[in-house]
């Protein structure tokens, strides 16, 4: 016990001590390189074939670059900004601790779309990633870094050594890089995986360039022509938006367990294999809801069919989409105020009262979407009412690598046989509108990772994206009474606007009849 205390005492004697802005550079350098770079350099040892001179080379200016460049940047921002610079430097290390501690656990990139997602995503989310072993990565790499950044006494460099040595690490960098010409094709090849894996400028810099990038959007939609409604046929579209939903665990597409029981035994149910245009969800839906693949923000499907005389309606459990502008967005949360039972917290309760909302409207064409959340993780178990839990034993944990491959997949699966009884379900109630013709489109907006290459979720950049982060299900009923389908064997979430407009028999100039899927 004395010796703790002894040891204790002489860190605290030697924080106390003044400590050259030098040396104490050297020192944030060294801690920056061993807590957040593990990512950085397990990508740079995976993708490396270490065969000669030059592949040794890159691997010792990799490691020099990282040291010097942080050496380099947290002499500046300190010799700048003094304390100030210290606090902005404490605060990195507990933002690159929370990064490294994700790049870790789910192998993760912080790229730009990573910054949007983190951006986009609310408590009710991210509380799900909350873990001990998340609280202790923290505190350890990161908190107490920042207290003995706040803490330690400095002193500054006169202004001509500062500028000798911020120069004379400039130099020193550029030597390494041109040392290494031979290796810059290497380098640019995976620029976009270092980028997404370097401390603090994978999301400092990412974070910025997201800012600039949004600043450089249309703040306003773009409205689309006019559309007119060509008859007064009854009809009724509900778009059903999947989350993190990914084809090869449907057993409609081939798949070995049985994760569709209901939607099996239905009839005029049909299953197209198709790909996300993106792996994270504000990407995803926006291409979901767009008449058209393209980044300015155009009048997205539910605002447009509103401004034409379409009934609408948005129930959601989820976030993430462009802005809607209807009368009837509800969410999960108001429909649960008239929700009775055990599984109302669950995505069935987007089904609540919609068939008496359908039947209440005075108009001839009604689009409902509901945006579900059913299969985002990390907490898959957790997702589905007990009764669903067919596949077992199953993951309970969010730190998914814990878990056995088995019991991952399994509580994945009960989110896609929970799926199957949601939309069976709907399908029963739009049965019962035979006074419509009705039909339902189930489309999600990216697929999941789930240990495969050792990815977990989603969220890669689409250029080196595993399969399963993008192959989607697109599963189609149509009621009896309605239009049938063309003979597609693969289709994607650009044909959603257009089959939409056709069975509504909306008419527009920007109507599109080869993404149309109805006959």
């Amino acid at each position: 016990m004395l010796d703790v205390k002894n040891n204790l005492k002489n860190i605290l004697d030697n924080i106390s001590k003044e400590i050259s802005l030098t040396r104490f550079s050297i020192i944030l350098s060294i801690i920056n390189f061993l807590f957040y770079h593990f990512g950085f350099f397990r990508y740079s040892f995976d993708k490396i074939d270490i065969n000669g001179f030059s592949s040794i080379m890159l691997i010792i200016c990799l490691f020099v670059i990282v040291l010097v460049a942080n050496f380099f940047a947290f002499f500046l921002i300190i010799s700048l900004f003094r304390k100030a610079g210290k606090i902005l430097i404490a605060i990195c290390f507990v933002l690159s601790a929370i990064s490294a501690y994700f790049i870790n656990t789910y192998n993760v990139i912080v790229d730009e779309s990573m910054m949007g997602n983190v951006f986009n995503t609310k408590y009710e989310e991210a509380s799900g990633f909350f873990s001990v072993k998340m609280f202790l990565f923290v505190i350890v790499f990161g908190v107490l870094p920042a207290i003995y950044t706040i803490k330690a006494k400095v002193k500054y460099e006169n202004l001509k050594r500062s500028l000798t040595i911020i120069g004379g690490s400039l130099v020193f960098i550029l030597i390494f890089i041109f040392a290494n010409a031979t290796n810059w094709l290497w380098i640019d090849k995976n620029s976009k995986y270092l980028g997404g894996l370097a401390m603090p400028w994978a999301y400092s810099v990412n974070a910025i360039r997201l800012a600039i990038h949004k600043h450089q959007e249309n703040k306003k939609e773009i409205l689309l022509p006019d559309a007119t409604i060509e008859n007064h046929d009854k009809a009724v579209v509900v778009l059903v938006i999947g989350e993190s939903a990914r084809q090869e665990n449907f057993s409609l597409y081939g798949y070995e367990k049985n994760t569709n029981p209901l939607l099996k035994q239905t009839e005029n149910v049909f299953a197209f294999k198709a790909k996300s245009s993106a792996t994270y969800t504000t990407a995803g839906v926006k291409s979901i809801l767009d008449y058209t693949q393209t980044n300015d923000l155009y009048e997205i499907l539910p605002n447009y069919m509103f401004r034409n005389n379409v009934d609408v309606v948005w129930r959601t459990s989820n976030w993430g989409e462009p802005p809607v502008h209807i009368d009837k967005y509800i969410k999960k949360g108001d429909l649960k105020a008239d929700c009775q039972g055990d599984n109302c917290d669950y995505d069935e309760v987007l089904l609540q009262g919609l068939k008496e909302q359908i039947l209440a409207s005075t108009k001839d064409k009604i689009l409902v979407i509901i945006h579900t959340s059913t299969s985002h993780g990390p907490e898959y178990s957790k997702k589905y009412p007990k009764e669903f839990e067919v596949f077992k034993p199953v993951c309970n944990s969010v730190e998914l690598s814990n878990c056995s491959h088995e019991e991952l997949i399994n509580a994945y699966d009960n989110t896609i046989v929970y799926t199957d009884y949601i939309l069976h379900t709907l399908i029963e109630q739009l049965k019962t509108l035979t006074d419509y013709k009705t039909a339902m489109l189930y489309v999600s907006d990216h697929g999941e990772s789930l240990g495969e290459k050792n990815l977990y979720m989603h969220g890669m950049p689409m250029s080196v994206a595993p399969k399963e982060q993008y192959e989607i299900p697109f599963i189609v009923w149509v009621s009896e009474n309605s239009k049938k389908l063309k003979p597609y064997t693969e289709l994607g979430q650009g044909n959603v606007f257009h089959s939409v407009m056709n069975f509504l028999s909306v008419n527009s100039p920007i109507y599109n009849e080869e993404l149309n899927i109805f006959e």
